[in-house]
């Protein structure tokens, strides 16, 4: 079974109109009201490739109800830790002559809940698949990611981790089986800027020696690179098409990914390659990717 954890899952209100012009009234041109949080994300489009998945973390109050109602939609099952007060937060994304976020806090948790969910976590067994992603609440501590996975070692559990540098850096001793960060990203972890590809391939290898098993490394418009723990490594140029909307592609490339090593039986290409086209598929859509999207991207990329 897979597993996704959000933190601190939202409801992001995604709008669009021509130009921002702040201190007056701004009247949209589209809007969307969609669950948001990078594992859910994930969880999202495992259930329109037809995998079933299971997301996990913690909801509260209406918009934590309706992260629930649009999770069932897409084939996903949920197991969240409900909170007692607050809200699950809301984000706003603005599309306009430049892009502007404002998003929520979100609730409290206390450790009474924290426990609930490593309880729920601790019923994971050999062969499960566990996504960590994503931010962590200034209500939770700055170890969340690494209390979750310690517990857990030696379980034959395969931990997926997509985080900022310093989460991720931290839980590099725990072997995940993937890791995915940008390439902006993995400069930034040994304080350099990364031009070739070669100099890519080279920082992913440092992640390697520090305990990450596959590094896929994603590029926006120019592809993405994989290395394996076979000590293989794999590049695709990006599919063509028209960028509509960034949010969540890179969920969908880890996404893509487990996908296609499972539909493959453990083949690491077909599963770079799934996760290219996937993430690429959410990229060029108003919504998250779909199956059919994904295997007309697929049939161009070689």
């Amino acid at each position: 079974m897979i597993y996704t954890v959000t933190f601190n899952p939202a409801l992001d209100y995604n709008v669009r109109l021509d130009k921002l012009n702040p201190g007056k009234i701004n009247r949209v041109s589209f809007e969307q009201v969609l669950g948001g949080g990078k594992g859910i994300n994930v969880s999202i489009v495992l259930g329109n490739l037809g995998h079933k998945s299971t997301a996990m973390g913690f909801l509260a109050g209406f918009t934590g109800r309706e992260i629930i109602r649009q999770l069932r939609t897409f084939n996903a099952e949920e197991d969240f830790v409900q909170l007692d007060e607050g809200f699950s937060r809301i984000n706003v994304k603005i599309k306009a002559d430049i892009e502007t976020e404002i998003n929520g806090q979100g609730p409290k948790i206390s450790e009474e809940k924290r426990d609930e969910l490593f309880a729920k976590l601790a019923k994971l067994k050999d062969g499960d698949t566990l996504v960590l992603s994503g931010s962590i609440p200034n209500t939770l501590p700055d170890d969340m990611y690494e209390r979750t996975l310690e517990p857990l070692q030696g379980k034959g559990i395969r931990f997926v981790v997509d985080a900022e540098k310093g989460l991720l850096l931290k839980v590099l001793k725990f072997r995940p089986w993937l890791i995915k960060p940008n390439n902006h990203e993995l400069g930034d972890m040994f304080g350099v800027t990364l031009k070739t590809d070669e100099e890519i391939v080279e920082y992913a290898k440092k992640l390697q020696e520090k305990g990450a098993q596959n590094v896929l490394i994603s590029m926006a418009g120019d592809g993405a690179i994989l290395l394996t723990a076979e000590g293989k490594h794999y590049k695709s140029p990006a599919p063509k098409g028209t960028l509509v909307n960034s949010i969540g592609a890179g969920d969908s490339m880890v996404a893509g990914f487990i996908a296609g090593f499972e539909e493959s039986g453990g083949d690491y290409e077909k599963a770079f390659f799934m996760g290219v086209a996937t993430g690429s598929a959410s990229a060029f859509s108003e919504n998250l990717a779909t199956r059919p999207e994904v295997e007309a991207l697929l049939k161009t990329i070689h």
